[in-house]
């Protein structure tokens, strides 16, 4: 089975930095599309970044010039480099990835979900 593990949660004051990783364990074929979703209290997950297999990236606009995305598709990790951080940064931070396994010799592919660390930034 395929398990996504995040780290490097915490709480920190406005302005400063954290660093989000995510590792990817178990049986599959290929790793596709990873992203960073976060989910506030009262509000709908959304996307802050995602970064495909060959290191194309994508940003929210809320974001951008803020957090950077990478991946090592070799250790099959992907992090998240989070600076100027603002109280409305404050969320949940789940890993996504669009992984392929094969069972029986069939492939498939499906999206898998991190358990989610939580990341507080205060004024």
């Amino acid at each position: 089975q395929v398990q996504l593990v995040e780290s490097g949660g915490g709480s920190v004051q406005a302005g400063g930095s954290l660093n989000l990783s995510c590792a990817v364990s178990g049986s599959f074929l290929w790793i596709h599309l990873m992203g960073w979703y976060r989910q506030a209290p009262g509000k709908q997950r959304e996307l802050v970044a995602d970064i495909t297999h060959g290191g194309a990236t994508g940003y929210a606009d809320s974001v951008k010039g803020r957090f950077t995305i990478s991946r090592d598709n070799n250790r099959k990790t992907m992090s998240l480099q989070m600076n100027s951080l603002e109280p409305e940064d404050t969320a949940v931070y789940y890993c996504n990835a669009a992984v392929s396994t094969s069972q029986n010799g069939v492939v498939s592919s499906a999206d898998y979900w991190g358990q989610g660390t939580q990341v507080t930034v205060s004024s």
